[in-house]
């Protein structure tokens, strides 16, 4: 019999684990990219791929990223719509953290000859955010000025 290891594999969960924000007072973009979704469609069986990016302006708590990989993980063996399993990724992330800005976009891989996107969004209650600031354009200097 093979001894158990001090830190086991890794293993699927639905638990989002968080940690405190290191700066509330900031507004500021933590983007997740999960570029290897897999569940599987209900209706077929057959596996679904999808690219994930995550932006999300924290409040109080931030996503602990090991358990977030877990999380992803849990729907392998899943069968769900696009649509439904992009919302319900949205909704056990603000359930969890809270944010004050969290927009999902799952990037559907082609099936049956189309691509689906789904973006789903949450902005907490009261929750505006700055002014967006655009800076002039440069061009590219190579350090060579004059050639």
């Amino acid at each position: 019999m093979r001894e158990v290891p001090p830190n086991p594999p890794s293993k699927p969960s639905k638990d989002i684990l968080v940690f405190p924000n290191p700066n509330p007072e900031r507004d500021y973009v933590i983007q997740f990219q999960v570029p290897e979704f897999t569940c599987h469609c209900p209706l077929t069986g057959q596996p679904d791929f999808a690219h994930f990016t995550i932006d999300m302006i924290a409040d109080e708590l931030c996503v602990e990223l090991k358990s977030l990989k877990m999380y992803f993980w849990s729907y392998r063996d899943e069968g769900s719509f696009h649509e439904k399993v992009t919302n319900k990724i949205l909704d056990d992330i603000v359930k969890v953290t809270d944010p004050r800005f969290i927009r999902i976009s799952a990037k559907w891989y082609v099936r049956g000859g189309i691509y689906t996107n789904v973006v789903a969004e949450h902005r907490k209650a009261g929750w505006t955010p700055a002014p967006r600031v655009d800076l002039p354009a440069h061009g590219f200097e190579s350090g060579m000025l004059g050639r």
